[in-house]
């Protein structure tokens, strides 16, 4: 069975997007997507990605404080995805957010440790991020079974 997913990490200034392989057991950072003030284009560019990708589920990064609660980015998150569901549901989509705690300390040291420059790390940490805690999640989705 094909399983397409996407993983979306929402930052104030950039989004992270990576896409899982057609097995669903594989996360690929894919693109960042830059992210405006008062502009909803970066909702457009990820249903338009969605549809592209034939996937039929978005996991969203909420990035839940050390003690597990909710803070001010995980909030902002949540209004997001509250913003985001209806779109990517007409586009076929289920949307679930999923504790990203460390996947961007992750994708850095990940990008460090491949002697990626800081200003090239830069470029793709977020998808790298994204690709982070995707790839989590279809691990968690396979030991569910």
């Amino acid at each position: 069975m094909s399983v397409r997913v996407l993983g979306v990490d929402l930052g104030d200034r950039r989004i992270g997007v990576a896409v899982s392989d057609s097995a669903g057991r594989l996360a690929l950072a894919r693109v960042t997507i830059p992210r405006r003030a008062g502009s909803d284009d970066h909702r457009r560019q990820l249903v338009d990605l969605a549809r592209q990708e034939g996937v039929t589920h978005v996991v969203v990064g909420l990035p839940l404080g050390l003690d597990g609660r909710d803070g001010p980015a995980a909030r902002q998150v949540r209004a997001e995805v509250q913003a985001l569901t209806p779109l990517l549901q007409a586009a076929g989509a289920d949307v679930e957010l999923w504790d990203e705690r460390f996947t961007t300390v992750s994708a850095h040291r990940h990008l460090h440790q491949a002697g990626m420059s800081g200003r090239r790390r830069r470029a793709v940490v977020d998808q790298t991020a994204a690709a982070v805690l995707l790839q989590a999640w279809l691990d968690a989705a396979a030991a569910r079974g």
